[in-house]
């Protein structure tokens, strides 16, 4: 799990966790309103 106090990328960050929870990239990106393709260049 990711943490950080930074907000700039608390969104990214939160992204990350949650498809970390959920164990599916495209059900977090769904929910954060995200494209899997920019949850790639995040990572």
């Amino acid at each position: 799990m990711y943490q950080t106090n930074n907000p700039i990328i608390k969104h990214k960050v939160g992204l990350f966790n949650l498809a970390e929870e959920l164990h599916n990239v495209s059900k977090a990106c769904k929910i954060m309103g995200v494209s899997r393709d920019t949850f790639y260049r995040y990572q």
